[in-house]
Order: structure tokens, then sequence, then C-alpha cells
């Protein structure tokens, strides 16, 4: 499970929301959010940025920090 999953899925559990509920209201077939939270697969960028936006989630990339610096 990549970084981005990983804090997905703890974003879901502290929600409080149900799976059905997030499934209904993101269009992600609760199977899939089912296999992202027991860790069995990931989703696509899509359904990931879905999500987020529901759960008012900003994604944010930006340049790693090097060591030494």
């Amino acid at each position: 499970m990549t970084k981005l999953e990983e804090a997905i899925r703890k974003a879901i559990e502290r929600s409080g929301q149900t799976q059905y509920r997030i499934a209904k209201e993101t269009g992600i077939a609760q199977s899939a959010l089912s296999r992202l939270l027991s860790g069995e697969r990931g989703l696509k960028a899509d359904a990931i940025e879905r999500i987020a936006d529901y759960l008012g989630l900003e994604i944010v990339i930006r340049p790693k920090r090097r060591k030494g610096r």
C-alpha cells in the first residue's frame, strides 16, 4: 500500500463514515473501498481524489527535501 493510500485509509477510519456511505457519495464501488481498507488492493488516482474531496482533504504534491539540506 502506498503512503497516499495509507493516509486515505486512516482518514476514512477517523471520519466515522460507513463504507457504504462513502461508496455511495463518491461513486466508488463498496467492494473496491473494502479492498483498500483491508490493504488488499489500491485504488486509481481519480478514486483517491474523490474520497479525499468527500472527506474535505487536499492532496498536495511537492518536491522532496534532500538529505543534508
